[in-house]
């Protein structure tokens, strides 16, 4: 188990790319899985969650390899011509992969276990098997909602209206991707709009998509059965990725960087506006389009962050940027509150009661609740010198690892094994930059 030690070291300077969008890549594998002929793909995130994903894919039937250049081929299978995998299949961390799965398989007749680690083991599955359920498909679970699950899919789908219960992207693009091989017409309805990468990819591959506002809600329509085509696609940069350098450089004196090639698509630069009201400096330069994605270069300069207690954006649109951003209010001037966020105690760990010790035990003052948390900014250097508990999530660690950089005694991380799920380049880009770490 690999400790992570970061202390002050320098301004960070440089330009530099991070790794490919998380979200876009699992899509691309999928999908491209499901195409007919041959998808190319380049940029795809190598980390460990996107390789599980590729492992899955293969055992139902894809042939999927990598290129001595770095791109990924994919031949697909075909929609509705998913193989029965010969044993279980083990997403390791990765919950995004696993629920969209659930999706693939339950309109499908085959049968299918699949596990994960530790972590995904304690992640609740219940919002995908509900709408799955009513597609056709039957689930055996853990107390009925944690993995293992198996999944039984059904040779006779059924087309859903299904209404989210939560701003989930993951929920919707499950549905969506058990009613691809569904007859008639699967339709999701969200309060609030969710990233849309499983829209536009599908869009681009031929499927039939419609987007509409009605009476209050986002309706999503997709139409059963379609022909997939195969896809060549250069996957941009991820922002959530993007948001611990945006963080780092925000708040460590005389840093001045660019990241470039940065998928910038709307339901997802929340972590971008929320630091902009901090009083962040951030520009966008070069904003182009990327495999039916906005993209753009972020250049980042230090600024003195300022308290802030009401988001301009909705927390669905940045849920996986707030522990990094609690980190910034830690040393931001003033107090920050941030709330509405019980969705971060259902992720890779219990994201405001982590966040929360490791924040205490290195001298920040704070109150937590139900769904959310008051941080009392140092306006500067936070004392540091405790070591943290990632409880197996990477945006734990790479949050801490980030703050370190603005503590008066290095912070530990107990374990920054998790890194890999998501961000394996994560300490040689920071240290590159300038920042002082070590594994």
């Amino acid at each position: 188990m690999p400790s992570l030690v970061s202390q002050s070291k320098s301004a960070l300077k440089g330009q530099i790319k991070v790794p490919g969008d998380k979200s876009v890549s699992h899509r691309s594998l999928m999908l491209s899985a499901l195409a007919v002929g041959e998808s190319r793909i380049s940029g795809l995130l190598e980390g460990e969650d996107v390789l599980a994903t590729a492992d899955a894919m293969r055992a139902m039937g894809a042939k999927i390899e990598k290129l001595e250049c770095g791109d990924w081929v994919v031949n697909g299978v075909g929609v509705g011509s998913l193989l029965q995998p010969d044993d279980i299949i083990d997403m390791g961390n990765s919950g995004t992969s696993c629920r969209l799965l659930m999706g693939l398989m339950a309109s499908h007749d085959i049968t299918v276990t699949v596990t994960g680690d530790a972590s995904l083991r304690g992640r609740p599955m219940k919002r995908v098997i509900t709408p799955l359920s009513e597609v056709g498909a039957e689930f055996t679970a853990r107390d009925e909602i944690y993995l293992p699950i198996t999944i039984k899919g059904t040779d006779t789908p059924m087309p859903i209206d299904y209404t989210t219960p939560m701003a989930s992207a993951q929920v919707k693009s499950a549905v969506m991707l058990a009613g691809l091989n569904t007859p008639g017409i699967t339709t999701v309805r969200e309060k609030i709009s969710t990233r849309d990468h499983t829209e536009r990819m599908l869009t681009a591959m031929g499927a039939k998509v419609t987007t509409t506002e009605e009476n209050g809600y986002y309706v999503i329509r997709l139409e059963g059965q379609p022909e997939l085509k195969p896809i060549s696609l250069e996957v941009p940069g991820d922002i959530s990725s993007s948001a611990f350098l945006l963080v780092a450089a925000s708040i460590i004196p005389g840093s001045d960087i660019l990241i470039e090639n940065v998928g910038l698509n709307p339901l997802r630069t929340g972590v971008v506006d929320a630091l902009k009201a901090m009083g962040a400096d951030i520009t966008v330069e070069n904003p182009r389009e990327l495999g039916g994605e906005p993209v753009g270069d972020l250049r980042v300069r230090y600024a003195q962050l300022k308290a802030v207690t009401e988001l301009p954006v909705d927390p669905s649109t940045m849920i996986d940027e707030f522990p990094v951003v609690f980190c910034a209010a830690a040393v931001a001037e003033g107090t920050s509150r941030f709330m509405g966020l019980e969705e971060l105690r259902v992720k890779e760990s219990d994201r405001l009661s982590a966040m929360a010790e490791g924040l205490k035990a290195n001298g920040v003052e704070l109150k937590e609740f139900d769904d959310g948390i008051e941080i009392i900014g140092n306006a500067g250097k936070v004392p540091g010198g405790a070591q943290v508990k990632t409880f197996l999530d990477h945006r734990i660690a790479m949050s801490f690892a980030i703050l370190g950089q603005m503590a008066e005694a290095p912070i530990t991380v107990d374990d920054a094994a998790p890194i890999q799920t998501s961000f394996p380049t994560f300490v040689e880009l920071l240290t590159g930059l300038g920042a002082g770490m070590t594994v």
